[in-house]
């Protein structure tokens, strides 16, 4: 194993070397997942705890998010400084504190520090987006990039499906269905109390959580995880990015950094909406539950189909085209085909299952647009990567206009704003990506 502090060529790491960083920033990916989706859960809890509306309950998503459009670029500068290990150590630091936070929002049922909570655990993340997604895009040939994305997804999506699964159970009652439908006939000091009950439950866990991420981040430190040199430019690239002063001077990153806002938006959509949808559709909260886990699992399959045909019988272009496609064409379903269905014991609208189905559609998007973003960077990759990760506050942008739409127009309605993300990720797959200049 390479020693510690030590920046090393990609070239010079054993097969051992390689397998072993490849799983620390596995568990990495599972932890950005837990922390991540249990927004799922979190959004139509606040929403019946803190009595807010659609758009409010979507704030959460918002303040979490929004955190990668501040802190994405200093993130890159501090990688660039104190490099990838101790970045991502300072990473956890920061989110361990943001957990922290809900300590206090508990006892007090404050909504703005539980904001200002997700937005700290935002930052902490954005610095590990930051350092992890460039280091396992570098980690190994170019052409199996997707496939390592495929596997840091697979564990990503597993904690998706574990986290709200877990939060619910440690936070949800089996009387709960019961307590919601009661609480919009309460009045004065019951309904006051009830409402503090319910949202003191989140203490305990994210008491854990913040410890937890406390001794990730010194466990990430002291690893075997080597210091990749990410700086020095072979010399063909060298001339080629002789003349580049910015990293706006590179079209298909910038353009990735969009492909990027609207892919992760569009997937925060059919991910942190569907329990709200499916329970407009007549199912109780505690069934709908469920539905987050099924888009993750859906999202898992076209992980493990990358795994196994790319690149031996698709190219990761091919596949970022026909899941681009298939998002589209889905969306187009989820809004225009209704009626009951009866499927995995659950009797709902048909439209649920094209949004469980959008899972399969994003599987390979993000594994797609890295590596064709990235491409032939050499010594501007760790601030280039700073700007795909801003892109991630299209997790913060596209619920918040989601949700204002389906307050103003209706929940099925509202998923019209899936529709110019998937147009726009159809012209990077096919077009924007190729663009190396500005000039004609």
């Amino acid at each position: 194993m390479m020693a510690q502090g030590k920046t090393v060529a990609v070239s010079s790491l054993s097969k051992r070397d390689t397998i072993i960083s490849i799983t620390i920033i596995g568990m990495l990916f599972f932890i950005f997942g837990f922390v991540t989706w249990v927004n799922a859960i979190l959004i139509p809890y606040f929403k019946i705890a803190c009595e807010l509306n659609h758009f409010q309950s979507y704030l959460v998503a918002f303040a979490f998010y929004i955190a990668y459009l501040v802190m994405s670029l200093p993130a890159g500068y501090l990688l660039k400084k104190i490099g990838f290990k101790k970045g991502m150590m300072v990473g956890f630091f920061i989110m361990a504190l943001g957990a922290g936070l809900f300590v206090p929002a508990g006892f007090s049922r404050a909504y703005p520090i539980f904001l200002t909570g997700l937005f700290t655990l935002g930052v902490g993340l954005s610095i590990l987006q930051t350092a992890a997604n460039p280091y396992i895009t570098i980690l190994g040939d170019k052409e199996r990039a997707a496939q390592r994305f495929s596997i840091m997804g697979i564990c990503n999506k597993l904690a998706g499906i574990v986290a709200p699964l877990l939060f619910a159970a440690v936070i949800l009652r089996s009387s709960d269905n019961a307590l919601f439908e009661q609480i919009s006939s309460m009045q004065g000091a019951e309904k006051e109390q009830v409402l503090d009950e319910l949202i003191a439950r989140v203490i305990v866990p994210y008491a854990v959580v913040a410890t937890v991420l406390l001794l990730l981040g010194l466990f990430v430190r002291y690893s075997p995880l080597p210091e990749i040199d990410t700086e020095t430019e072979d010399e063909q690239m060298a001339i080629s990015n002789a003349s580049k002063n910015s990293i706006l001077e590179f079209p298909h990153l910038v353009l990735g950094a969009f492909a990027i806002f609207f892919h992760v938006g569009s997937q925060v959509i059919a991910v942190d909406s569907i329990i709200n949808y499916v329970a407009s559709t007549g199912i109780p909260f505690l069934e709908a539950k469920v539905f987050p886990s099924y888009t993750l699992t859906a999202t898992i399959i076209g992980y493990l189909l990358g795994i196994a045909f790319i690149p031996k019988l698709m190219s990761q272009l091919t596949a970022l085209r026909v899941c681009t496609v298939s998002g589209l064409i889905l969306s187009m379903l989820v809004i225009l085909v209704e009626g009951k269905i009866h499927l995995l014991g659950h009797d709902t609208d048909v439209s649920v299952w094209f949004i469980v189905l959008l899972g399969f559609a994003n599987s390979m998007i993000w594994a797609g647009v890295w590596p064709l973003a990235l491409d032939n960077l050499g010594r501007f990759i760790k601030i280039g990567a700073s700007l795909l990760i801003m892109g991630l506050c299209g997790n913060a942008i596209m619920p918040l206009i989601y949700g204002y739409l389906a307050d103003t127009h209706g929940l099925k309605e509202a998923y019209w704003v899936l529709v110019p993300c998937y147009l726009y990720l159809i012209f990077y797959a096919y077009r924007g990506f190729k663009l190396k200049t500005w000039k004609k």
